[in-house]
């Protein structure tokens, strides 16, 4: 199975590289770059090129790794016992199957999705390493070792907010998404709006690219942010020439809530306007 890429993906060569890297290797391909370049829909995409199932854990600050292979629900089974339910004395209806389970016990390979594993507690990872490794894991209350059928094709994703334990980093393939330069970025935006006019297009990147080398800002806006921009420009049928004024007085570009997302960047920009007005 090799990844060549997708008809509503622009991939680039070093990413499919990457890619197919990690699946020769069977390793989990660790995604690292800025929030909103794409890398959850790397692994939907893969699936979708591969024609294989997406399983996806989507981590968040209160997720244990425990909660990725199963969950025994001892609170249910006091309370059916509590109630005379013959369901009580088989043990296995009370083990909820997490999404590595699943993965593991699916009849064909599978693509596997640990999106934002940062967002979880530091221990996180280093709870995975075996499980990741030697794709198996016992079950201690039906005395039950699990292996998977297929290993699944690991895709895991950081936005970069705490650093992951090396005895994690040393079981993955790693690749950093760089942010898109211009030419990248035409592709990305044809993907999504193939008739979008070549001048709005031009003048709308230059916008953006310019917002984003704005020093200082908090937040610097992605590819997706550009989408819902460009659709708003869309929608609205805004002209080219509106992206930007002639005398220069007004810097913040128009529907700049779909590129700015907090009050410090656009005080920044309005600080911008001040010294650029007060400079003339």
């Amino acid at each position: 199975m090799r990844f060549q890429g997708s008809d509503n993906y622009i991939s680039t060569d070093d990413l499919t590289l990457a890619v197919n890297a990690a699946v020769t290797l069977q390793r989990p391909l660790l995604i690292k770059g800025e929030p909103g370049t794409g890398k959850t829909m790397l692994a939907e995409e893969v699936a979708k090129a591969l024609g294989l199932p997406l399983y996806e854990w989507h981590i968040k600050s209160t997720t244990k790794a425990q909660q990725g292979l199963y969950e025994y629900d001892a609170v249910s089974r006091l309370r059916d016992s509590q109630l005379g339910d013959p369901r009580v004395h088989d043990i296995n209806n009370y083990i909820v199957k997490g999404t590595l389970w699943q993965a593991f016990n699916a009849d064909e390979p599978v693509v596997l999705l640990i999106d934002e594993v940062d967002k979880a507690d530091i221990e996180f990872p280093n709870d995975l390493l075996r499980e990741l490794d030697r794709m198996e894991f016992y079950v201690y209350e039906t005395r039950e070792l699990v292996k998977a059928k297929h290993r699944p094709i690991v895709f895991i994703t950081s936005n970069n907010e705490k650093e992951l334990p090396d005895a994690f980093l040393r079981r993955c393939f790693f690749h950093y998404i760089r942010f898109p330069d211009k030419e990248t970025m035409e592709k990305i935006v044809d993907v999504h709006f193939p008739g979008i006019k070549k001048h709005l297009l031009r003048e709308a990147l230059e916008v953006f690219f310019e917002v984003r080398e704005v020093p200082g800002l908090k937040k610097k806006p992605s590819t997706s942010e550009l989408l819902d921009w460009l659709k708003l420009l869309l929608a609205d049928d805004i002209p080219p020439e509106a992206l930007r004024s002639k005398d220069k007085k007004t810097i913040i570009p128009p529907l700049h809530g779909a590129l700015l997302k907090n009050e410090q960047d656009v005080h920044l920009f309005e600080r911008l306007i001040f010294m650029s007005r007060h400079n003339r």
